[in-house]
């Protein structure tokens, strides 16, 4: 009998027509072989926890503002890869790179062609052990994502989007999305680093709204890009993070948001006031839905408007 883990293994990543045909057909072939490369440096470490080879595979983890803010040598080593190869291949790019940030000012975007990578995320879960991670590469032309890829090696799922050209999990083109109502949607959350009591006391008020409104369940993934990709794929209807000001940073938007927007997701903030507008990746919340009636419907139960 074979073994399904090795089938698994075995999965084509080879780059669809359509999107090698795309205009940023070179970028994603390039991104593609830097994200499957970073994968496979995570594998090793993530496959030893609880067992006798965890002790000889150090995490050499470093603590960064805060205890639960942290990175591994492995971060660090994905993001000089990625970050190696693309100034070789593309010299006039500029990258915003997590680790290279820091807990610095992450520089703004201009309208030069840019990278926005994240190394590892889902950073907390790849330490642990837990397969929920992956590594994101966002690659944005005029201060907007137009290609994206997403490699989670525990589960061996590649994601890749090209803005116009839709959205493909492992060869295979995702679908539009449908209308769930809130009722009856899987509803993730993300609630961040946040520390301070009134912060805290605003992210369970949101959760408990929604759980007296009512839905199918909740949940926290604990990967803002595989959170992004879930959506995308039906796997979760909704996600949403920033309730108190805790919400994500560009690394974990610009390559997740384009898997959404080429399934016909909505992708806002929490803001009101941005129903109907661009997404900014830059922005200090999310809504993520597969469909605006879905994302209206959440935005005013979690701030606790008439529905």
């Amino acid at each position: 009998m074979s073994d399904p883990a090795q089938s698994l293994r075995k999965i084509d990543f080879s780059v669809p027509k359509e999107l090698l045909d795309s205009p940023y057909g070179s970028e994603l072939q390039l991104a593609v072989q830097l994200a499957l490369q970073a994968g496979a440096n995570m594998i090793e470490y993530c496959d030893s926890k609880g067992t006798e080879a965890e002790a000889s595979h150090d995490l050499g983890i470093n603590t960064k503002s805060q205890p639960a803010d942290f990175c591994t040598k492995i971060d660090v080593e994905n993001e000089l890869v990625v970050m190696t190869a693309i100034q070789k291949q593309f010299p006039t790019h500029k990258i915003i790179g997590e680790e290279t940030v820091g807990t610095g000012v992450i520089p703004p975007l201009t309208a030069d062609p840019t990278w926005i990578i994240d190394p590892i995320d889902g950073t907390t879960n790849f330490a642990a052990g837990l397969p929920l991670t992956c590594v994101s590469i966002g690659f944005c032309v005029g201060q907007k994502p137009v290609m994206g890829v997403a490699y989670a090696p525990m589960t061996n799922e590649l994601y890749l989007a090209v803005q116009g050209h839709g959205a493909y999990r492992n060869g295979v083109k995702l679908s539009q999305r449908s209308h769930v109502p809130l009722s009856r949607a899987v509803v993730c959350f993300e609630f961040g680093y946040a520390q301070d009591s009134d912060k805290i006391d605003a992210m369970l008020a949101g959760v408990r709204r929604i759980l007296v409104h009512g839905c199918r369940t909740t949940r926290q993934i604990g990967s803002g890009v595989l959170d992004l990709c879930y959506v995308a794929t039906g796997r979760l209807d909704v996600v949403y993070a920033g309730v108190a000001g805790e919400g994500w940073k560009p690394w974990d938007y610009c390559a997740g948001m384009l898997f959404a927007q080429e399934t016909g997701c909505c992708v806002e903030t929490l803001d009101p006031a941005s129903a109907g507008k661009e997404f900014d990746i830059y922005s200090k919340s999310i809504l993520c839905a597969g469909s605006t009636k879905l994302a209206k419907e959440l935005r005013q139960v979690v701030s606790g408007a008439k529905v």
